[in-house]
């Protein structure tokens, strides 16, 4: 299945308000899963196996580095718990890095909301404003995500343009 897909990431200090601000816009709460996301090391775009509670998928995606709303191409593949996939693409590709983390998951509309506690890395919120049918558009998807960069009063400065992959590999914990 083939996703666009526009997405905020950033340094987050004030998860409590956050939460605070998803439940009292309505948001639908999905619960707590604790995800290990395992890079693959690919020519092109990025390759991860999620191996979570709530979300279990193989995620190949292309986006560029950028502060901000950035878009991106996703191709999402549901896959099984405890198969052999991760096996499979570690002989085949080698591992880059292993991302460890505590993600709660929140929905309003077509718009996805992380709380993230990354092993190594910290506490972050993502926002990300999702199109699976291709009737919303990357315009609007943009807006959707600047709406609740100023509705968390997110400062540019705590602006992320990398994945938590590229951060971790980068402090080579």
């Amino acid at each position: 299945m083939e996703i666009l897909n526009v997405e905020i990431k950033a340094k987050s200090t004030n998860q409590d308000k956050i939460r605070q601000l998803l439940h009292s816009n309505n948001a639908e709460y999905q619960g707590t899963d604790h995800q290990v996301d395992t890079y693959f090391k690919v020519p092109n775009g990025r390759l991860k196996l999620r191996e979570g509670t709530i979300e279990h998928n193989l995620i190949h995606y292309q986006r560029d580095n950028q502060k901000g709303p950035k878009s991106s191409q996703i191709i999402l593949y549901k896959s099984q718990p405890n198969t052999s996939l991760k096996e499979l693409l570690t002989v085949a590709n080698g591992v880059l890095t292993v991302i460890d983390k505590q993600r709660e998951i929140y929905f309003i509309d077509n718009v996805k909301f992380h709380i993230d506690t990354v092993k190594h890395l910290g506490t972050f919120v993502e926002i990300e404003a999702i199109d699976t049918t291709g009737t919303i558009g990357k315009k609007q998807l943009q807006l959707q995500c600047e709406h609740y960069l100023r509705l968390f009063e997110i400062a540019p400065s705590d602006l992320i343009a990398v994945s938590y992959s590229d951060l971790l590999l980068e402090k080579k914990v």
